[in-house]
């Protein structure tokens, strides 16, 4: 979360559409503010990316259909709160349960989509009014508040993130695919009761699971 207003608002901007990425690049470019977008691209080519710094917040848009597939939504994991951009409540409920900080609607106006990256990249939650009863809707996949039931695995890619590496870097220390190595980063936030990189280190001290 930021402390401060002295830097700009480190952007990355997830769409696996380009025109997408290229019509909320120029929407935010043109409100001339403090945020800057530092990456671009699609879910597999930012996460493979290694950037010199992780975002501030992360703009998210999940597409128009984004449950085609017919999976679940997987959230952008770049260790920093995520704005996702969503046609419709059932894919809000989808993007919410991946870990999304705040929902909009896909078609919000610039001036309110920048605010609410502000606010987002100060740790706030920002909802569009017609998606703010998913906020107190339970949902099946809400973290615990107890860190009970780490598996083995967990306790080892645990004591990974406190090293500081990426998911890449987990794979490669344990030899499993990048894919499971995220899998099993999720499942560490989700049991810790949170829902970023750092702040699972830091209950994890706090616990004594691990030591930094």
């Amino acid at each position: 979360m930021r402390d401060s207003d002295a830097t700009p608002i480190r952007l990355t901007l997830v769409a696996e559409d380009p025109l997408a990425r290229g019509a909320l690049s120029r929407a935010l470019s043109e409100q001339g503010s403090d945020l800057v977008v530092t990456a671009s691209g699609t879910l597999a080519e930012v996460e493979s990316s290694s950037p010199e710094a992780a975002p501030d917040v992360v703009l998210w848009d999940v597409g128009l259909h984004p449950a085609g597939s017919g999976g679940q939504l997987e959230a952008p994991d770049l260790g920093a709160p995520v704005l996702a951009l969503v046609p419709d409540e059932a894919a809000g409920e989808g993007a919410l349960s991946a870990g999304a900080r705040g929902l909009l609607f896909r078609d919000v106006a610039p001036a309110p989509l920048l605010a609410a990256l502000r606010a987002v990249a100060r740790g706030l939650t920002v909802f569009d009014p017609a998606l703010a009863a998913l906020r107190a809707t339970p949902r099946a996949s809400a973290p615990s508040s107890t860190p009970e039931g780490l598996t083995p695995r967990e306790r080892e890619v645990l004591t990974l993130l406190a090293e500081g590496l990426s998911n890449k870097a987990i794979a490669e220390r344990l030899d499993i695919s990048e894919h499971t190595a995220k899998f099993h980063v999720n499942a560490v936030l989700a049991k810790l009761g949170v829902q970023r990189r750092t702040e699972a280190v830091v209950r994890a001290a706090r616990l004594g699971l691990v030591t930094i």
